[in-house]
């Protein structure tokens, strides 16, 4: 699909905050529904088995919609999205956390999660 610039990712995640906000309601319901249909779970007022399938179903339609955009779904729980950049000549992913509002962080491909760091906003654009 392409690299990202920071300008496109933000746009793109602006897009996606709905879904992901969906995302992460829905995630809490199928948990809470999962631990009710197992034998001797908690009931809820969810509701059952029928009620987990289409939880998970529509939990697979927002995972698609996000990985369409060329974005990278890289955590379900919590919810962690990359967009593929390069920022002066160096591969890099735009790190969008669960409960961030805006995209404000990037890490190199090669270190991960681990290698972190906040995104400058006078940053030279992806070419």
């Amino acid at each position: 699909m392409g690299l990202f610039t920071v300008e496109e990712a933000r746009d793109e995640l602006t897009e996606l905050l709905p879904v992901l906000d969906e995302i992460v309601s829905l995630r809490a319901d199928a948990a809470e529904l999962a631990a009710a249909v197992q034998l001797n779970g908690p009931s809820t007022d969810l509701g059952g088995l029928p009620e987990l399938k289409a939880a998970q179903a529509r939990l697979d339609e927002l995972m698609t919609t996000v990985q369409q955009t060329g974005a990278e779904l890289k955590s379900l729980a919590p919810l962690l999205i990359d967009f593929p950049s390069d920022l002066d000549g160096v591969p890099v992913l735009l790190c969008w956390l669960e409960g961030d509002r805006a995209l404000s962080w990037y890490h190199r491909t090669d270190l991960g999660f681990a290698g972190r760091r906040p995104l400058d906003v006078t940053a030279a654009e992806p070419s």
